[in-house]
Parts: structure tokens; sequence; C-alpha cells
């Protein structure tokens, strides 16, 4: 196969999360345990450290990641899900995974993937952790997928793992409680690990220092830890919070060498070291056009704060959601002023844009429909004034066709 036919194998063999939700998933780790053991236990071969959360997860690796880089590490990066190419998922020191490597790797493996019947997100684990064996790398930033307890990265044993946030999202798989969705996020915890919180919540740490008191791991909730003051070139007034946990992190890794200027340069330098797209990322001036990935009711909140704090004339939404999102809860917390402009992102997931326009009609937004991303984006602008200010977001996927 091409690497383009591998792709489409990938995409298409079997059902993903990112398109068909729930039914996609297989909730054990029975799968990537065997599928592991076939290519040598990779994951065995490095350092790693594991990252779980609802919101500011893959903020927090690729800042991970580029502390580490700028202390001089090889560091391989696995996030998900990724914007425009899939290479983005597996890293190594910013430089995406080679087109060979996933179509030998895919070649290789192909029988087992299909008589095992293994779902994307484990075929791309797998993956992604033999090529970070391969290329021999000090240390590997794992972002998990999704939950934490049954997700295919959670065979690793890091030298410290983060817990972001817990927000409800994914309910309908990992909870509608922020109880039931914090036990879910704590299976990453691992005996003797320490583990770090990035933000105290009264429903969840309890929780949280249950397990970690169990497993006689070390827990620090990183909210209330003082540090020096750094700026990231990462956008948006979240990143604050998640910078929290990730000094917290670094705080904790007693077998590395990382100096504050390696933190300082580390959080000024992530997107040129790691590559990170679609947080709060400026993609035009005058007027000011702004997307972020933020897709639900946590995350959009930071986001939507900030929004506010903008100086414009008039505000311009594009707006997108997938189905399986409470987007009647998140629709409410929008501005009233705004012109919407209602689109659907491009995968079957994607919620019909006439049923978002009568759920946003019903919260008092008013705005048009269209039938694609790209449409409704070029509308705005063309609506625009130059002191006026674009917004897109809504999902990942929304995102993913912007920038």
């Amino acid at each position: 196969m091409t690497y383009k036919e591998t792709l489409d194998w990938m995409f298409g063999q079997l059902p993903m999360y990112q398109q068909k939700g729930a039914a996609a998933l297989n909730a054990k780790l029975d799968n990537i345990i065997l599928f592991s053991d076939v290519l040598g236990n990779p994951h065995t071969k490095f350092k790693t450290i594991h990252v779980a959360g609802t919101n500011g997860k893959g903020s927090s690796s690729h800042m991970l990641a580029s502390i580490l880089q700028e202390a001089g590490y090889k560091v391989g990066l696995y996030t998900s899900p990724h914007l425009k190419d899939f290479r983005e998922r597996i890293k190594i020191n910013g430089k995406p995974v080679e087109k060979k490597f996933v179509k030998e790797f895919i070649d290789g493996n192909k029988t087992f993937l299909e008589y095992h019947r293994l779902s994307f997100f484990e075929m791309t684990v797998g993956m992604a952790f033999r090529y970070f064996a391969k290329e021999e790398v000090d240390v590997a930033v794992v972002e998990v997928g999704l939950g934490g307890r049954l997700d295919s990265t959670n065979i690793i044993t890091p030298e410290v793992s983060l817990i972001t946030n817990i927000g409800l999202d994914h309910t309908q798989i990992l909870g509608d409680t922020l109880q039931k969705i914090a036990l879910e996020k704590a299976g990453i915890i691992k005996p003797n690990v320490p583990v770090v919180i990035s933000e105290r919540q009264p429903e969840t740490e309890t929780i949280f220092n249950l397990i970690a008191h169990q497993l006689k791991s070390k827990i620090v909730f990183a909210d209330e830890l003082s540090h020096p003051t750094y700026v990231t070139d990462l956008l948006g007034d979240y990143q604050e919070r998640n910078m929290k946990g990730v000094l917290a992190c670094i705080r904790q890794l007693e077998s590395f060498e990382i100096s504050e200027d390696h933190i300082f340069n580390g959080l000024k330098r992530v997107v040129a070291n790691t590559g990170l797209m679609g947080r709060w990322q400026i993609l035009k001036e005058n007027p000011l056009v702004v997307c972020d990935t933020a897709h639900n009711k946590e995350g959009l909140l930071w986001v939507l704060q900030q929004v506010k704090r903008q100086q414009y004339r008039q505000l311009h939404i594009v707006l997108g959601f997938v189905s399986d999102k409470d987007v009647k809860g998140v629709l409410q917390m929008f501005p009233k002023e705004a012109k919407y402009y209602f689109v659907k992102p491009n995968i079957s997931r994607g919620m019909a844009v006439e049923e978002l326009a009568s759920l946003a009609s019903q919260q008092g937004l008013d705005g048009k429909t269209y039938k694609t991303v790209k449409k409704g984006l070029k509308a705005a602008l063309a609506a625009a004034e130059t002191e006026d200010m674009v917004y897109v977001g809504g999902s990942t996927f929304v995102v993913a066709e912007v920038v």
C-alpha cells in the first residue's frame, strides 16, 4: 500500500471514536496488551509522563515536551486527535513520524490488526510506542485519548502522572457526574508513582486523595503551589492553569536535569518546539480572527471569558458541534449580541446545521446556516469590518478545517 492507501485503510477498516463515537470504543486493555507483547513491549524501553484530564491535557503535554526538549532530551510526544495530518499524533522533538514508518508498521502488522480487530486508537498507540522505542527516545509524553483507566495508553508506568482537570465531557462513556469521571481519570495513577492534579475541585479531591493513598502515591495539587512567573507562547488565559500543573510535574522528575532556563525557554517556545495548533490561535488580524479547540462547557467557559475581554465593534462566531455533546447546555453560555454562522464539521458525528440553528434560536442566538465550515468562515469574513472579531470554534473538527 502507498502511504495514502495506508491511512485510508486505518481510517476505514474499523470505526474510530472521532467518527463513530461510543460505538468505536473497545473498553478494555486486552487488545493493546496483546499487541504490545507482539511488538516486544516497546513501552518499557523508555521513560514516560502520562497526562489525562477533561481540558488542557493537550496543551500541558506540549508544554512538558517543549521543556524537556530545551533540557536536551530526545522527547517523544503522543497526542490525539490530529487537526490536519495523522502524523501530528506521533512526534519526536517536534518532528512528525515519517510516512515510511507509518506505512511499514501497518504493512507489517496488518494481519494481526485485522484478525484481532484492533481499534484505530489501539493501533496508533502501538505504532507510537514502537516508534519511540525504535528511535530510542529518552522520554515520551503520552496523552490519554479518553478517560484513563481503560484507555489504550494506560499500559505504561510513568515517572509522574498529571491530571489536568475534571469536567462533564464524554458523559455517555465516562459517567454523568464529576465523581464518576474522576474515577476513570484516576485510573492512570500507578503504585508509588507521584500524581499531580492541576486543579483542586471539591467534587473530586476526595477520590484522588483516596486512590493515591491506596496506591502509596505522592499527590500534589498544583494550584496551591507558588512558582516564578513564566510566559508561554500558547495564547489563551486558561494556559496559566495548565502551566501550574506542568511546573508541578517538572518538580517531580527526580532523574532529569532541568534548569530554570530550560523551563523559561521551553514555555516560551512551545509552538516552535512541538508544532501545537488550535489553542487561541490567531488566524488573521484586522479583523481579528481566532480559533480554539475548546469543545465542552468548562473549556468553552474559559475561552468565552477571554472573547469578552477583547476589544471589537461586532463579534462574529462561526460555530459547529458534534452531536454527542450537551450542545443545548453549552449554547446558554454564548453571547446573544454576536452574529452567528452555524456550520457542520465534515464528520459523520457532526451536528446538522438545522438542528444547531434550532437549538441556538431557543437560547436567543441569531444566525444563518452554512453547509461547510469554510463557507461559514467566508461569510463571516465578508461581513466583518476591520475593527470586528471573528471567533471559530465549538469543536476540534471545526478548527481542523480552518487552521
